[in-house]
């Protein structure tokens, strides 16, 4: 199983897009950790949107969607404004 996550910074409202095999919850807890020079920047974080993934493929190609323009748009329209 993978998944896709976004990630939103308390300190700046930024968001991060990301994929992994792993637990999503289980991620952002590495992100809160420091495992990234982004999450060190722009901690604290939360994990605003999430998508369950029967493989990796296809994961990968939603990951790549919403960090084209388009799935921006997409995630501002849908997580951000209830935020």
């Amino acid at each position: 199983m993978f998944s896709v996550y976004v990630l939103r910074s308390l300190k700046n409202g930024k968001h991060y897009v990301g994929f992994t095999s792993k637990d999503p919850e289980e991620r952002l807890r590495q992100h809160r950790s420091g495992s990234s020079q982004w999450s060190r920047q722009n901690g604290p974080l939360e994990l605003v949107h999430k998508e369950m993934f029967d493989d990796k493929e296809s994961a990968q190609r939603r990951e790549k969607f919403l960090k084209s323009g388009h799935g921006r748009s997409y995630l501002k329209k849908l997580v951000f404004r209830l935020a």
